[in-house]
């Protein structure tokens, strides 16, 4: 399993650009740490470790004392995720810079999706992201990636995305003072076509799917044109990915500084799931939380559902798969987290499951109905799974379980229009009202 991981990241290392020589700044941040062998390497615009070719994550000396004081210094913090600046790759100084400062967003209180899953009253909250800034959890990882653009005087931002990273990029390019210029499949839904060009930087529609425009862009790092560009999910990656762990921060602190004992988290790239399955580690290793067991489950549309097969079959390595499903903010065919993501769901005791573009249609209007939250495609695959799951036995319908919703149902509208229109149309009176069989 291990090789076969560092062989699929080999094409990437190439194209690492060198670590910066100054001393950088990103606050308990003390280099990066190869996920695969170990190795450290000092704080700079790279992704790929030199001798392995494995992913590089963050490396932190973390706050060390008493917890109960670390408590009330994150609760006096501001209401986005800088109240977690201790714990994140970001200088000191950070809340004085400008910034989208995207976060604190709801942990809602699903009875009444509850009720209709199955679901004991009291035990299953939405996660609702659509309340950051640019309407998804993309928000987090780029002002992340942000202040690391900043650390290493990078000038023009820039990502692959399926849609909602390149809104969140391009605003806050907007908001910081940076040009951006982003790449996407040609054949995005119109609505994130729209927000990614609004804030006024380039926008390049690339033919072909997800994976030809990440590779496009790893092309582009090892080029001169390059230069001066940092790609928040290729270069700045081991940065950009930990915004992802202040949902497990803002998840237990909104339940009372408490470990869910179950979450159902949607797979693109798998990086949202593993890394917040490293936050949950870090608050039970600083003692934020009681140290218990909790289970966490995967999502993914049936038609691009690359882990989800792989942890059926029982295998540790995820061949990759061409997408086809309406899901299209997880239309990631080769996902570069599917095998720590399938350690994860095995080492929790959870699962990897997927639905099909139908029943993901239906939970996107489930959820709406019962609870006021409209989902973009991507929150109707997670509800869609949790049906799924609680129906096959899998999820513990007494426990504590907590779904993410991570984008706003008015970015895939074309996803429900079809089957969401007026209920009827009628003359301006009360008559016709009746008729209609609108009174009752």
């Amino acid at each position: 399993m291990r090789k076969m991981r560092r062989k699929g990241l080999a094409s990437m290392a190439v194209q690492t650009v060198a670590p910066t020589t100054n001393a950088v700044d990103l606050g308990p941040a003390t280099g990066l740490s190869c996920r695969e062998c170990g190795e450290r390497f000092a704080l700079g615009p790279i992704f790929a470790c030199e001798l392995c070719f494995g992913p590089l994550e963050v490396a932190y000396e973390l706050p060390a004392g008493d917890p109960e004081a670390l408590r009330k210094q994150i609760e006096a913090g501001p209401a986005n995720i800088w109240r977690y600046a201790p714990l994140l790759p970001v200088p000191a100084d950070v809340t004085q810079k400008p910034n989208l400062n995207p976060g604190w967003t709801k942990l809602v209180q699903a009875d009444n999706l509850a009720r209709a899953l199955g679901v004991e009253p009291g035990k299953l909250f939405v996660k609702d992201d659509s309340g950051n800034p640019t309407h998804s959890f993309k928000d987090r990882v780029v002002a992340q990636a942000i202040e690391a653009a900043r650390a290493f005087g990078f000038t023009t931002l820039s990502c692959s995305s399926t849609g909602n990273l390149a809104g969140a990029v391009g605003a806050a390019a907007a908001r910081a003072g940076f040009r951006s210029c982003v790449f996407i499949p040609h054949d995005l839904e119109q609505g994130k076509v729209v927000m990614a060009a609004v804030y006024g930087g380039d926008l390049v529609g690339i033919e072909g799917t997800y994976d030809d425009v990440n590779r496009f862009c790893s092309e582009l790092i090892g080029d001169p044109l390059g230069e001066g560009w940092g790609f928040v999910n290729v270069n700045l990656r081991p940065y950009y990915a930990e915004g992802s762990k202040t949902l497990a921060y803002e998840i237990c602190e909104q339940l009372g500084w408490r470990l869910p004992d179950q979450l159902v988290i949607p797979i693109a790239s798998g990086s949202q799931l593993t890394k917040i399955d490293k936050g949950l580690q870090e608050l039970i290793k600083l003692g934020l939380v009681e140290d218990r067991p909790y289970k966490i489950f995967g999502a993914q549309a049936e038609g691009c559902s690359p882990v989800s097969a792989a942890f059926k079959a029982g295998h540790d390595v995820v061949r990759p798969q061409k997408p086809n499903t309406i899901a299209k903010s997880l239309a990631i065919g080769n996902p570069a987290d599917g095998p720590y993501v399938l350690d994860i769901a095995r080492r929790t005791g959870g699962a990897v499951e997927d639905v099909n573009d139908e029943q993901v249609v239906d939970a996107i209007k489930l959820l709406a109905r019962t609870e006021g939250i409209f989902a973009e495609t991507a929150g109707g695959v997670t509800v869609g799974v949790t049906k799924k799951l609680v129906e096959n036995g899998l999820l513990d319908p007494s426990l504590t379980t907590v779904v993410l919703n991570t984008g706003d149902g008015l970015k895939t509208l074309d996803a429900v229009a079809d089957t969401s229109q007026a209920t009827a149309v009628i003359r301006p009176s009360l008559d016709a009202f009746r008729d209609a069989g609108l009174a009752n």
